[in-house]
């Protein structure tokens, strides 16, 4: 019954469009007829806890049935993630207001609530005229679809409070510089490291995984904005595979499409640097047992962007590609 409820939830929330893209490539690639496609979608989506799409994106086309049963789809990390960081531990997460209050130790960057800047324009002024650029984001936003970017040339503080009420952003962030090598893999967007981390029993951290999330042509670098994520080397921090699409009908990139940057083997810099950051915000709050860590590289160290409790299963296994479900805390 859940698992029907389930599906209903992924027809209702549908992208329809896309769902139709990936059945005519199927069809024309796999040389399945769409009604079989149907078939096989709600049947492998009941029995194995994936949403349409993702059957699609985890290749169940052309894999059998002890192969879908390694995927985690979105109503197993569901189930996971609600189990390892209960409702109410996860609120500090599910807030960018919240995340930097408790986690400020680990930002290099400075983040501002809206209503405190209303409380003292003359903040936001000084901002304005400190930087040539500023963020904007909504405290709950996801998948960077809320996130806007400014030039502070021609704003004052009034003018930019009023649109940020306007547009829902509660946020503003001062801008992060990439290190170079980086920015010179791809200019558009600051690139981030998402390393996933969870707790034994004993509270111990260790990672389940490591990515680079690569923009294209993209201020920002979400896998669900049509960017690229790539695998990397835990031990070394060398990208050891080829960027990923989320969108099936694009293929995987050994180089960056725009900048023709390498990926596969591209060194991540601050590499140790990065795994102490995420380690030691695991410990910070143990109650979330399992997060996603977005981690930006500067010039000089790497820094915090947020943690995320529900962090992407697309993400975590599509740049290896292979189902990652057994790796799953107990």
């Amino acid at each position: 019954m859940k698992r029907l409820l389930y599906l209903a939830y992924y027809l209702r929330h549908m992208n329809w469009p896309l769902l139709r893209r990936f059945m005519r490539h199927t069809r024309d690639t796999q040389k399945q007829s769409i009604p079989r496609q149907g078939w096989a979608v709600v049947r492998d989506s009941l029995r194995y806890n994936i949403s349409p799409l993702e059957w699609y994106q985890f290749g169940f086309a052309g894999l059998d049935d002890r192969e879908k049963a390694t995927w985690a789809g979105t109503g197993t990390m569901y189930e996971a993630q609600r189990r390892l960081n209960p409702s109410g531990a996860r609120a500090v997460l599910d807030d960018k207001r919240q995340c930097y209050q408790a986690y400020r130790a680990f930002f290099r960057h400075t983040v501002y609530d809206r209503a405190d800047l209303a409380a003292d324009p003359a903040v936001l002024e000084q901002l304005l005229q400190d930087h040539d650029r500023l963020v904007l984001k909504a405290a709950n936003g996801k998948c960077g679809a809320t996130v806007a970017f400014i030039d502070t040339k021609g704003w004052d503080a009034t003018r930019l409070l009023d649109a940020m009420r306007d547009q829902g952003h509660d946020l503003l962030e001062t801008p992060i510089d990439q290190h170079p090598d980086l920015n010179r893999l791809s200019p558009s967007g600051v690139n981030t490291v998402r390393i996933i981390t969870a707790l034994d029993d004993n509270g111990a951290p260790y990672l389940l995984g490591c990515r680079l999330r690569i923009s294209v042509d993209s201020r920002v670098d979400n896998l669900a904005a049509g960017n690229l994520a790539a695998p990397i080397n835990e031990t070394t921090g060398v990208v050891n595979g080829p960027g990923v699409y989320s969108d099936i009908t694009q293929p995987p990139q050994s180089t960056h499409p725009i900048t023709g940057e390498p990926i596969d083997g591209f060194q991540v810099p601050y590499w140790r640097e990065c795994i102490d950051l995420a380690l030691a915000a695991a410990q910070h709050q143990p109650q979330n047992r399992s997060i996603g860590w977005d981690i930006a590289v500067t010039p000089h160290e790497p820094g915090l962007i947020e943690g995320n409790h529900d962090w992407c299963k697309l993400v975590w296994q599509l740049p290896v590609g292979r189902g990652l479900k057994l790796e799953l805390p107990a």
